[in-house]
């Protein structure tokens, strides 16, 4: 007989979440890159928040992604 696991079941709230999931990786690596390209016109005496700023949502966006892959990207 199966058991019933309330954290496993599918449905609209896992598709929600791997699309929020989804969405929230976009937005990450989407603002490193307008980082980079100095899209918020920051002064040049602030180059390197832009760059460290940049690094560190493209990293972010690429650690959400791998957890996003592997399923263990929440909770249940």
């Amino acid at each position: 007989m199966a058991t019933y696991d309330p954290n496993n079941r599918p449905g609209p709230g896992k598709i929600m979440r791997n699309v929020f999931g989804i969405f929230m990786i976009l937005i990450y690596v989407g603002m490193g890159i307008l980082l980079y390209m100095n899209f918020f016109g920051f002064d040049q005496n602030f180059a390197w928040v832009r760059w460290v700023g940049g690094t560190l949502f493209i990293l972010y966006g690429i650690w959400r992604g791998i957890r996003q892959a592997k399923g263990i990207d929440y909770n249940g």
